[in-house]
Parts: structure tokens; sequence; C-alpha cells
């Protein structure tokens, strides 16, 4: 059920962490992310994104992605704005909205070719007069769709010419499959990148989680809205774990390929344990490690679903319709944890589904 990767962090970023600490760096950090963590990520957004951000400038260290994207709201939101998300969208989405002050505006996404599409066409006809920003996930949580070059072209010169702000979460972009690979707006357009913020962390793609260390990159004027509201919450991850997370963007990143191939493993035995299921089918991610089971033909509706495979057969997973009306008859499959609790769970989940 959880999007909590199973894997240790890296032995060598704890070591950062340790040799951090026990060299007295354990005091207050800049407000804005200790410089050697911004330039990281500065070479990082360069290395892997094809973005240039100013460090001192331009990018924002945040103690997650969470609170990064609620900053970005409150950057940009006066009270009243409507902010568009796709439908079905993380649900954790919706609370930073309000709180800043605005209000949720879903855009219907429709399964396409088995994947999860949101059509630049969608999101006008969503817009009203209120419509100030556009929030979006790529690879998308839950539905597992890696954004397309092309995609993120036309929401971009959507965005472009109504004067949106772009709100890009990017946590899961390390982890892609069969020829799919992770594309930043930013990287579209020099108009698109003036208006977007990117948003990412280290949670998922170096497996910590519990850490909590993220940032954003921005146009300056952006960032320094986002940090005048930062500083009211938040004085950011402290020291050693900044110095840690600037060891994992520069060093090797042999352990990022080799989590990413374990995920594609377990993709793989997903898509085999719940082939060939009646009135069931399941929708091959692209990205991130969720993979939605398309149950719409079962005529039963999903929470209804989730209930009975939890309490007759012991296994929990998330109701598509918890995630907006668009993901209603789907159920998200975590393979975030692999091995025996992975095997257990197919198996419990597809005899489960034989049985209803």
């Amino acid at each position: 059920m959880r999007g909590e990767p199973d894997f240790d962090t890296p032995p060598h970023i704890i070591e950062a962490a340790a040799r951090a600490m026990k060299a007295g760096r354990t005091r207050y950090p800049d407000n804005r992310g200790e410089i050697v963590l911004r330039e990281a990520i500065a070479a990082k957004l360069s290395r892997d994104n094809g973005v240039a951000y100013d460090p001192g400038s331009e990018i924002l260290v945040t103690t997650g992605a969470t609170l990064g994207i609620y900053v970005a709201l409150m950057a940009t939101l006066n009270d009243g704005d409507e902010v568009l998300v796709p439908d079905p969208i993380y649900d954790a989405y919706r609370s930073p909205i309000l709180l800043a002050g605005g209000c949720v505006k879903p855009v219907r996404s429709t399964i396409e070719r088995g994947r999860f599409v949101l059509s630049a066409e969608a999101i006008e006809s969503a817009l009203t007069s209120s419509s100030r920003a556009l929030l979006l996930n790529t690879p998308w949580n839950p539905v597992g769709t890696v954004m397309r070059r092309d995609e993120l072209r036309a929401i971009g010169d959507l965005v472009v010419r109504r004067q949106l702000t772009l709100i890009s979460d990017e946590i899961y972009e390390a982890i892609t499959y069969e020829g799919s690979s992770h594309v930043s707006p930013a990287s579209v357009s020099p108009e698109l990148r003036a208006r977007t913020v990117l948003i990412n962390s280290l949670s998922k793609t170096y497996a910590m989680t519990g850490w909590r260390v993220g940032y954003c990159a921005a146009p300056a004027p952006i960032v320094q809205a986002m940090f005048l509201s930062l500083q009211q919450c938040s004085r950011g991850p402290a020291t050693f774990i900044q110095d840690a997370a600037a060891t994992a963007l520069t060093s090797s990143q042999e352990a990022v390929a080799a989590m990413r191939s374990e995920y594609t493993r377990r993709r793989s035995i997903v898509l085999d344990g719940l082939a060939s299921m009646p009135r069931v089918r399941v929708l091959p991610p692209e990205g991130g490690f969720f993979a939605m089971v398309d149950a719409r033909d079962t005529g039963v509706p999903s929470n209804e679903i989730r209930k009975r495979l939890l309490n007759e057969a012991g296994v929990a997973v998330v109701h598509g319709a918890a995630y907006g009306p668009g993901g209603e008859g789907t159920l998200r499959v975590s393979f975030a944890s692999g091995g025996d609790t992975l095997a257990r769970g197919l198996e419990r989940l597809r005899q489960g589904l034989l049985t209803l």
C-alpha cells in the first residue's frame, strides 16, 4: 500500500552524514540551504535535466518535497485562486492548496492505450478567470504515467499563453521503465522555465524518506517569495543532512541504477502475477513504483473492492477514487517493497480479485 522504498540509504551517504556530525556540522543551517548543497543541486539539474539555475538566487532547500510544494503555493496564490490538478492525483496535494487560500480545480484525465493521459485541451476547458496555477506530477502518482516531451510542450504552451504558474513535482524522476524517461517541464522552453517551480527531493531516488531533504528551483523572484514563507515554518534540514545530500547528488549514481533495476524486476513480477485475470487488467506503469489495476469491468465500486480485499483477503491497496473521481474503478498497488512481502501480497490480491 505505502510509497516507502524498502531499501536502506546507500552506505556512502550515511558515512557522509557521520563525518559531518563528527566535524561539528550540527549548528543552524543557512535558511536558504547550505551553499554546498545548492551548488550540488544546480550541478545535478544541469547534468540530469538540462536546465540551468543560479545556486545563489534560484534554488531553495526544504525539509522534503511536501514543504516545497506548500511554500510554492503560499508564494504564488492569493485567496480564491484556482489550482488545476490532474484527476486522479496524489491526495496530499489538496490540503496545502486549501491552506494557502486556493481552490482545487480537478482536470479529468482519460485512459488511452493502457495509460492515463492529461491533455492540454482538457486543462484549457477547465480554466476560469480565477485559474492561477497548474500542479503536475511526472512520473505521475498514482497512475504511473511519464509525461512525454510533446505532451509537456502542449501543456507548457497553454501555461505560457494563459500566464499560469506550473508547479512541477518530480520526485519519482529516477524510476522509469521501458524507454520512458523523465522530462522536466522547465527544460521544454525558456518561456515555460520562467513560469515553472521545480520541486524534488532525495526521498525516492536515494531511499532517504526519513532524512527529510528536498529542494525547489525557480526564477529568483519566486524563490525569494517562497523563502519568506519558508522562514515562518522551517529553518531547513540539519547541516549534516545537507552535507550527506550533497554527497548523494555529486558522487557515483550506481546505487540509484541498482534500485531502478530492482524496481524494474518487481514491476515485471506485478504484471506477470496479475496477468490473465477475468475482468481485471493492470496498466503497465511507465514510472514510479505503483501499478494501477483497472477493475472497472467488475462493476463493483473501487472502495468496496478495497474493503473486501482488506477484510477477506488480508491485503491492503488504495482504491483509485481516493485520488479523485477519475480513479474510480481502479486500485493502486505498490511495489515499493519486494521479496516475500510482494510475493505474498500479490498472491492474496490475485485470490481476492478472483473471489470478487
